[in-house]
């Protein structure tokens, strides 16, 4: 598909353990890493194109798990106004910004749909590897409705350029799950409990019944597929995880019985902090209206905490950052917030290998090693001793490689 390209002279940077093995070649054929040798391989393709790294980290790309590549505006309203023609076009900017940060495979949480990630797929727009689970379920003035309270018609919430479906009943809950994952769905995406961007319902509600919750994880499950649920409060959070939802999302006031519960079901959490100090600083000026951003003060602080609870618990704990039109470019930032708990080695591992097992992509993404998709990228240093190294792309990133395509390369400048 590709030239070969051989990688000299690199530390490559294994997530696992945490540390950087000196003097690697990597070789890269047909979009896989075919070979990881200590020195100069014995035999290489004829046309191979080599790039000699000279003692630079090469190590796996980035996976966000919780982004909205259709959000480029913070005002929802607004987005179910616009064409989904203008949608796509301003989710490339998107989505070509976050390969450009470093990151190939990103995991959608409500927006994105199969048209999208096929455009990736066949490099019609760059961006890192779309897993998307089309539009969020949510219950009748859930998290997913955004209509005010004096607002009665539905249609726009189920717009084709909506973030979210409403669905009210088990038979309803049933044929909407089945509804996204005959779009190609990878996960089912559900609304748990209350949030900042609703405006009618409250962050310390849950939503959906048991039956209901259960009615759509069973319908993931039948599918292959998984569902992920949006929640905050410990309430619901451990009724979402005892239904059997594979990952909680943001999760900012969970409690140690949460901790123990995921632990049991083999779940995993990912915090979504950077999103919350840019709701604040820049919510308004990206076009939310103000009584939402007021909202976010209410899981604010408790982000890092429960950070921190569940790092000490040993919960799966993955890389999400949910930011939303020009706060996009807050991305890196998840680094430097985590960083407060966690140490370099353990945000990395949250960015590849565990976000891939989260993704179910365990033996393709996430590590430097054959066989494995040729999702890489070239650090000029070591992230393991200096993590702000990866939120500082402009200077320290080189090379950013995507099933073994070279999408940015300051190494040839």
């Amino acid at each position: 598909m590709f030239t070969p390209i051989l990688f000299e002279n690199a530390s490559v940077l294994d997530p696992d353990a945490g540390r950087l093995s000196p003097g690697r070649s990597v070789l890269v054929e047909d979009g896989r890493i075919t070979s990881v040798t200590e020195g100069a391989p014995a035999t290489l393709p004829a046309d191979t194109r080599r790039i000699d790294v000279a003692g630079k980290t090469l190590m796996p790309g980035l996976c966000d798990a919780h982004v909205h590549v259709v959000a480029s505006t913070a005002n929802f309203k607004k987005l179910l106004s616009w064409s989904p023609s203008y949608v796509t076009a301003k989710a490339g900017e998107v989505m070509a910004a976050m390969l450009y940060r470093g990151f190939t495979t990103v995991r959608d949480a409500g927006g994105a749909d199969f048209g999208l990630a096929q455009a990736v797929e066949e490099d019609l727009l760059d961006g890192p590897r779309l897993l998307f689970g089309g539009r969020a379920l949510s219950q009748t003035g859930g998290h997913g409705d955004f209509r005010g309270p004096g607002e009665n018609i539905l249609d726009e919430c189920l717009c084709c350029a909506g973030m979210g479906r409403i669905c009210d009943g088990i038979a309803e809950v049933q044929k909407a799950a089945r509804d996204e994952l005959r779009r190609g769905a990878h996960h089912v995406k559900i609304m748990a409990s209350g949030g900042v961007a609703s405006p009618t319902d409250r962050i310390d509600s849950t939503q959906f019944s048991l039956d209901e919750l259960k009615a759509i994880v069973d319908e993931c499950e039948a599918a292959n597929r998984y569902a992920c649920a949006h929640a905050y409060t410990a309430r619901a959070v451990n009724r979402a995880l005892e239904c059997g939802v594979r990952s909680i999302e943001h999760g900012n006031l969970i409690d140690a019985e949460s901790c123990e519960i995921f632990k049991a079901k083999g779940a995993y959490l990912v915090p979504t902090l950077s999103t919350y100090r840019a709701l604040v600083d820049e919510g308004v000026e990206a076009g939310m209206p103000p009584e939402l951003v007021e909202k976010t003060y209410q899981v604010l602080d408790a982000g890092i905490e429960a950070l921190g609870l569940a790092h000490s618990k040993n919960v799966q704990i993955v890389f999400g950052s949910d930011l939303l039109g020009d706060m996009h470019r807050h991305q890196l930032n998840e680094f430097n917030i985590r960083s407060q708990v966690q140490s370099p080695a353990e945000i990395i591992r949250s960015a590849t290998v565990t976000a891939a097992a989260l993704f179910q992509m365990a033996d393709e993404i996430g590590r430097v090693a054959k066989g494995y998709r040729a999702d890489l990228l070239v650090v000029d240093g070591d992230p393991l001793s200096d993590i702000t190294l990866m939120t500082r792309p402009d200077t320290a990133l080189k090379i950013v490689m995507k099933d073994g395509k070279i999408y940015r390369d300051d190494l040839a400048e």
